[in-house]
């Protein structure tokens, strides 16, 4: 009984290729779009958290958070070794003048006294969009960074070819860099570019190490950057001004808040911040920005498999339209063989079985289509396929065959043999 049901429902469907195809294609294209979409969603997240780590889960970025102010600058690792004064900000009213972070910040960060829970501290100057020459070839880095030989390690910069710049670089202000990989080919193509000189706004660097390729992230590429002695870039590219972060790493990633508090209370004792004043500084923490972008990005994920899922509740509404007219054309035959003895059943389930087949076989072609659009960069995202997405979309896909193939199918079957043959 079982396998003449199917025979007639797949002969029914074969009766119309036409209108069965654009129907499994309505399908098709709802699990499709359901898994590649989450799949984009898992991707951008899990290039936003290796972004992050990128960073090391034991580090700090500290920011100023308003512009303005008087702060001191330079003085460069020297004093950093040697220590300095750095007293609090004036009040000018209510509450205390805005402070630019300064090497003197750094370097009372690196206290161990005052900040025991600190591992190592980082000044870092960033001068954007830097042209770079070798020999006639031009490139315009997009991140030529100053700051100290700490910065390798608590940014997770490791070289690959060459070495980091030292301490004694920096109290020197020698003219060294370590440039990222896509600076290397496109100045120096096949050549090591270990040990020769490029030219930036007019200074000569000389390249003593190629760090170890990052990959692009999105609009960004990691591996167009360039990391210089702190006062060689101050004096070359961007004057003896404010800092613009200090990379501050803690001595264990449990460490992490610890150091935090140590370096915002160290930090409101300099810049003279109390009671409702508020902070001219702002502190990154890797680990609770890594655990707020999960969050969103799993909310992202979902609202995009929403919006997904919008494409094959239409499939549904098509199957719905499709077996109804389905049902209209075939009164007859209906008639005819309700007539001859077929029972109630049998109608209800050949009809049923149209209606599933058509969303089983477009689910199947959806996640054949999802699974090989995955392979492919999306707005520089590359997609990661959710394994419980093929199973739910390709579950909901049968599901709805069955929900909107029930009413036509439910029509059918309760047709009278009498009205069925007399229907023209």
């Amino acid at each position: 009984m079982t396998l003449e049901v199917l025979r007639f429902a797949l002969h029914g469907l074969a009766a119309n290729k036409l209108r069965s195809g654009l129907t499994t294609l309505g399908i098709l294209i709802g699990v499709g779009a359901v898994i590649m979409l989450v799949a984009v969603g898992n991707g951008s997240s899990q290039q936003v958290q290796k972004n992050i780590e990128r960073l090391g889960t034991n580090t700090l970025t500290v920011m100023p958070s308003t512009s303005g102010g008087r702060g001191g600058g330079g003085g460069g690792l020297a004093r950093l070794l040697r220590g300095g004064s750095g007293g609090a900000a004036q009040q000018t009213g209510p509450r205390a003048q805005a402070k630019n972070l300064t090497v003197d910040d750094a370097r009372a960060l690196a206290d161990a006294k005052s900040a025991p829970s600190v591992k190592s501290v980082s000044p870092v100057v960033t001068a954007s969009s830097a042209n770079a020459t070798y020999e006639g070839t031009a490139h315009a880095i997009q991140q030529f960074v100053g700051t100290y030989p700490a910065y390798f390690e608590a940014s997770n910069a490791p070289v690959a070819r060459g070495t980091y710049f030292t301490a004694d670089d920096v109290l020197n202000g020698r003219k060294v860099v370590v440039i990222g990989n896509t600076v290397a080919e496109d100045l120096f193509g096949t050549v090591d570019p270990v040990g020769r000189q490029i030219t930036v706004s007019g200074v000569n660097f000389t390249v003593v190490g190629v760090l170890k390729t990052k990959g692009s992230s999105g609009f960004q590429d990691a591996d167009d950057v360039a990391i210089a002695p702190l006062p060689a870039v101050q004096q070359s590219l961007t004057g003896y001004g404010a800092l613009n972060q200090i990379v501050v790493q803690a001595t264990s990633p449990k460490a992490v808040d610890t150091a935090q508090s140590e370096v915002t209370g160290i930090l409101n004792q300099r810049h003279g911040i109390s009671g409702s004043n508020a902070a001219d500084f702002q502190i990154l923490n890797q680990a609770t920005l890594q655990s707020a972008i999960s969050s969103s990005s799993r909310t992202f994920t979902v609202l995009l498999g929403a919006v997904a899922a919008i494409s094959l509740l239409v499939g549904g509404i098509g199957i719905t339209n499709i077996m109804l007219v389905t049902v209209t054309e075939r009164t007859r035959e209906i008639g005819i063989r309700k007539a001859i003895g077929a029972p109630k059943g049998a109608i209800l389930g050949q009809f049923l079985v149209e209606a599933t087949v058509l969303s089983l076989l477009g689910g199947l072609l959806g996640v054949a289509a999802g699974v090989i659009g995955s392979r492919f960069t999306v707005v520089g995202v590359q997609p990661v396929i959710v394994p419980s997405s093929i199973a739910l979309a390709l579950g909901v896909s049968v599901a709805i065959g069955l929900f909107f193939g029930g009413y036509p199918a439910n029509r059918a079957a309760k047709l009278r043999p009498i009205e069925a043959l007399r229907h023209e």
